[in-house]
C-alpha cells in the first residue's frame, strides 16, 4: 500500500513539474521576448487594439508579468502565485481578443514569439490549453497561496530584480540605434542616387497594403517637411511602392527606393510602419509609434518637421 502511495506521489510530483516547466517556458520565453524590445511590443499591441498611449505601458507591464510568472512557477514554494499570475493573464487576454474578435479575426496574434496564431477559434482552444496547464501547475503543488515572512521579501526581491531588468532593457533600447550610421547612398526606382550622407533625411518602411501604413502616410503628408528630404521603402510588393505613395498624398515628397534589406539591417523592426531620421549620414532615432500625436510630436521635438 505504502508503494502505491510512493508511487502515486512520484507521478502526480512528475505532472505537476511537467505542467510548471512547460507553460513556464512559453511565459517566461514571451516575457524576455517583450522586454528585450519593449517598443517593437508596443507597436504589436498597438495593432492588436491596445490604445497607443498604453501600448508601450502595456508592453513593459505584460513582459514583467509573464516573465516573473514564468520564474514562480520553476519555484515550488511559489508555482501556486505564478500558476494564478499566468492564469489571470490567458483569461485577460482571451477576453479582450473576444471583444475585439471581429476586428482581429484572421490578424496575426503575435502573443508568442515563433509561434504564428491568428485570432479564430484555434486561438482560443490554444490560449485554453495552456490555461489548463497553468492550472495543473497550480493544483498540483503542495505549496499554497500564503507567502508569510521571508517568503514576501524573497518575492518582492524577484519581482524588483524583473522589473529593474526591464527598465534596463527599455533605456538601451531608446538609445542602441541613435549615431548608427547609414550607407552612403541607397537607389531610387528610376536608377537615380539618393543621397544619406547630407543634411535630414526621413526614410518610411510601408507595407502597399497595410491599411495601418496607408493612415501613417496620410499623417507624415499633412506635416511641413522643411528643408528634410523623404524617402519611401516598401517592404513588400516593391512595383506597388509609388502607388502607395500616391494613395497616401506622398507623391512629390521624395522617391522610392527598393534598398529594403541594407537599410533593415542597419535599422531593424519588426512590423511596418516605421520610419529613421537621419541627419547627415546618421540616426537620430527609429520611429515605430504611428497613432495619435505620434509620429508627428517625434519628429517635431527632432526638427525634422514643423
Amino acid at each position: 500500500m505504502s508503494e502505491t502511495r510512493t508511487a502515486d506521489s512520484a507521478l502526480r510530483s512528475a505532472l505537476n513539474w511537467t505542467a510548471a516547466i512547460l507553460i513556464s517556458i512559453v511565459f517566461l520565453v514571451a516575457g524576455v521576448w517583450k522586454l528585450s524590445d519593449p517598443a517593437g511590443a508596443a507597436v504589436r499591441l498597438a495593432q492588436a487594439r491596445v490604445p497607443e498611449s498604453l501600448s508601450l505601458a502595456g508592453a513593459l507591464g505584460f513582459g514583467i508579468a509573464e516573465t516573473f510568472g514564468g520564474i514562480l512557477l520553476l519555484i515550488p514554494r511559489f508555482r501556486r502565485w505564478g500558476a494564478l499570475i499566468v492564469s489571470l493573464l490567458l483569461v485577460a487576454f482571451m477576453i479582450f481578443v473576444g471583444i475585439h474578435y471581429n476586428e482581429l479575426r484572421g490578424a496575426e496574434c503575435s502573443c508568442f514569439p515563433w509561434v504564428k496564431r491568428a485570432v479564430g477559434p484555434g486561438f482560443f482552444i490554444g490560449d485554453g490549453i495552456m490555461l489548463l496547464l497553468a492550472i495543473a501547475a497550480g493544483a498540483g503543488s503542495r505549496a499554497t497561496l500564503s507567502l508569510p515572512g521571508q517568503g514576501v521579501k524573497q518575492g518582492f526581491a524577484l519581482l524588483a530584480l524583473v522589473t529593474l531588468c526591464a527598465a534596463g532593457s527599455y533605456g538601451f533600447s531608446l538609445t542602441r540605434h541613435t549615431g548608427t550610421k547609414a550607407p552612403e547612398s541607397i537607389k531610387a526606382e528610376d536608377g537615380s542616387v539618393i543621397n544619406l550622407s547630407q543634411g535630414k533625411v526621413f526614410v518610411y518602411f510601408f507595407n502597399p497594403q497595410c491599411m495601418h501604413c496607408l493612415e501613417a502616410g496620410r499623417k507624415l503628408a499633412a506635416l511641413n517637411w522643411g528643408d528634410t528630404r523623404f524617402v519611401g521603402i516598401a517592404t513588400e510588393n516593391p512595383q506597388f511602392g509609388g502607388w502607395f505613395l500616391g494613395k497616401a498624398g506622398l507623391t512629390g515628397k521624395g522617391p522610392v527606393s527598393r534598398d529594403l534589406d541594407v537599410m533593415k539591417k542597419l535599422f531593424p523592426f519588426d512590423l511596418p510602419p516605421a520610419g529613421v531620421a537621419l541627419q547627415d549620414g546618421y540616426s537620430k532615432g527609429i520611429l515605430l509609434q504611428f497613432e495619435d500625436s505620434e509620429p508627428a510630436a517625434t519628429l517635431k521635438k527632432l526638427g525634422f518637421a514643423y
